[in-house]
């Protein structure tokens, strides 16, 4: 199943002269209008009930700050026109209000970060229980490991990308009203204070109204001007950056789960290369960025130098003149500065704007490939398993299974089978022949294919993978999962671990320490069995749940499984014959063309496994005399 973009797929589709970058582009803006899509959704009906207060609170706080803004603007005009004026009472006076309109702009300054920042918290909050919840449902987390799409390392782009997609834009949406506000005010007055500017030019006189407006949009012009011209490579090296970041964590994340594999096989250096060679693209799309970052510094910071000493070179002629007092200047000069600002708003925010439309491009991805399989879900043009209840006392039936890959490439097909309450059915075939596929389809994780499964209305059904999952936290936790640690007593737990063989465990049951580390394979296969004790489901889908243990220890952990849950119907694969002395049925699948059959259904007698095992025993001590002997 390829959950790839439709409209971008339509675009290239359905108009050949589009260059692959008109595809490309039309791609990236369908994933930006997919993002929001989902995210303003924390303003609709279902969304957040705090968040148009607290959006309505935050304009309003924005536009009392522009307020005190104006009032310091006049305050400075005041104050220099008293130091122009030699006025000591105006000085003292208006150097006592000063106090009061910093300490209330701050204040204002505070409530409206503190605003602003419960936003973010709550939008990301909003978004994030509702992607991980879309992601986790259905067993998607798993399919989206065997679909095509744009949506690996989906941990970075809920976490960390998702923190950038919905910190930016408040902080934007709040930036550009503050600059609009801003401007407005104080390009009124930069226009009442300053006037018309008139120079003589080649013997004629030159009026130009407005002429500190016209400075500062001229200004403005220039430096946005610079800044989007020089940073337009921006976007495409920041998102490129993100993705080798991503890649490089998700490397260092498999080196620290497979510790134990690569130290066995002494892979260290194998995998110094490999994260040498990532790191290096990292290292390379750093220096890139850090390219960009000096460019557009450039020109922020030389606007930042300029700017304050441009209206004051202007206003010097009508200062000069007498036309103009010191405190006019000094007005002036402060209100181009915060017009300048407003204006210059890209210049200082365009990096973090290439930065969050990457990062909102990366979440949309992850979203797509969830939608992919929404759809799916819903569509009848994808072939997919149905799941229903049996009937009479049936425990599970497979009625025409068959199983597909998302492309609708057969693995198994025209599946029958029935199984009744306390049957314990082998599944057996060679390697690649389906089975562990066929399981998944039973346990509802491989979605794709036709016919259906069907259990029994009271089933609970239980599956341990090869590699059980150990949770973090304590290995009480662990033995409970996917219960709470909290549902059964210490006892009941003591007892589940020493019918498994891991009695040496009980005193450290509340030990919170790194166990899938810790524990070797076969003591979490164990634990794995000592879950289903206590669980005590009545279907129980084992999927090669043995092949860490040796013979000794699985014949003692198969016969307790049915001696402590005898009515348990059980669905096993396996490569061990050793294991059909533990089955009363074994069906086989058979590898062919077009996907693989069932070619046998026969029903196996319960031999006695304490002679079993002896006659093992005996053939293992003659295999040894006759290797002696030909030595």
């Amino acid at each position: 199943m390829d959950s790839g973009l439709a409209p971008s797929s339509a675009v290239s589709s359905g108009k050949n002269e589009l260059t692959p970058e008109d595809v490309e582009d039309a791609r990236k803006a369908f994933l930006l209008k997919r993002f929001w899509i989902s995210a303003r959704g924390f303003w609709g009906r279902g969304g957040d009930v705090f968040a148009w207060a607290a959006s309505l609170g935050l304009l309003i706080m924005i536009g009392i700050n522009v307020g005190f803004q104006y009032g310091i603007n006049v305050w400075n005009r005041g104050l220099f026109d008293a130091i122009e004026q030699r006025n000591a009472a105006d000085v003292y006076y208006l150097g006592s209000l000063f106090p009061p309109l910093v300490l209330g702009s701050v204040a204002l300054v505070t409530a409206q970060v503190y605003v602003r920042m419960r936003i973010q918290r709550r939008w990301r909050t909003w978004l994030t229980k509702g992607l991980i919840g879309r992601w986790l449902d259905n067993g998607r987390y798993y399919q989206l490991n065997l679909i095509k799409g744009d949506h690996q390392n989906p941990e970075a782009r809920i976490s960390e990308d998702m923190r950038i997609a919905t910190e930016a834009p408040v902080d934007f949406t709040a930036g550009v009203i503050s600059a609009f506000v801003s401007a407005s005010t104080f390009i009124v007055v930069l226009w009442t204070i300053g006037g018309a500017l008139t120079l003589p030019i080649a013997g004629t006189v030159v009026t130009i109204p407005g002429f500190l407006v016209i400075a500062a949009v001229i200004y403005a012009t220039i430096t946005s001007s610079s800044i989007a011209f020089i940073g337009r490579n921006f976007v495409r090296v920041s998102e490129t950056k993100n993705q080798v970041e991503a890649e490089f964590r998700y490397t260092l994340t498999r080196v620290r789960e497979n510790g134990e594999s690569i130290a066995l096989l002494g892979g260290e250096e194998e995998e110094r290369e490999d994260l040498d060679r990532r790191f290096a693209n990292v290292r390379k799309q750093w220096r890139l960025l850090s390219n960009q970052y000096m460019r557009t510094t450039l020109v922020s910071h030389s606007s930042m130098l300029i700017a304050p000493v441009v209206p004051v070179l202007l206003c010097a002629p009508k200062f000069l003149d007498g036309s103009m007092s010191l405190g006019q200047v000094m007005q002036a000069a402060s209100a181009f500065t915060i017009v300048q600002g407003a204006f210059g708003w890209l210049v200082d925010n365009y990096p973090r704007l290439a930065d969050w439309n990457a990062c909102a491009r990366r979440v949309a991805s992850l979203m797509t490939s969830l939608d992919g399989l929404e759809h799916a879900e819903k569509s009848e043009e994808v072939g997919r398993i149905k799941r229903g209840e049996t009937t009479g006392a049936t425990m599970l039936s497979l009625n025409d299974l068959s199983v597909s890959l998302g492309d609708g490439t057969a693995v198994v097909k025209e599946t029958e089978v029935q199984i009744e309450p306390g049957e314990r059915v082998l599944v057996a075939g060679e390697s690649g022949s389906g089975k562990s596929t066929l399981v998944r389809a039973i346990a509802g994780l491989w979605p794709w294919g036709g016919g259906s499964v069907n259990f029994h209305p009271e089933h609970q059904l239980f599956m341990l993978p090869q590699k059980p999952y150990i949770p973090t936290g304590t290995l009480r936790r662990a033995v409970s999962y996917p219960r709470p640690a909290d549902s059964w007593t210490e006892q009941e737990i003591h007892a589940a671990l020493e019918k498994v063989g891991l009695g040496q465990l009980n005193e450290k049951i509340e030990e919170d320490a790194p166990w899938d580390h810790t524990l070797s394979g076969g003591e979490k296969q164990r634990l794995a069995f000592a879950r289903l004790l206590l669980h005590k489901p009545n279907i129980i889908v084992l999927d090669e749940a043995t092949s860490a243990l040796d013979e000794k220890t699985q014949d003692k952990i198969m016969g307790m499984l049915i001696e402590e849950l005898p009515d348990a119907t059980v669905l096993s694969v396996a490569h061990r014959v050793e294991l059909e002395a533990f089955h009363t049925r074994k069906i086989t699948l058979e590898k062919r063309e077009g996907g693989a059959k069932l070619v046998s259904d026969v029903g196996l007698m319960q031999k006695n496994r304490k002679g079993n095992t002896l006659s093992r025993l005996i053939k293992r001590g003659r295999s040894r005399k006759n290797s002696g002997r030909s030595q």
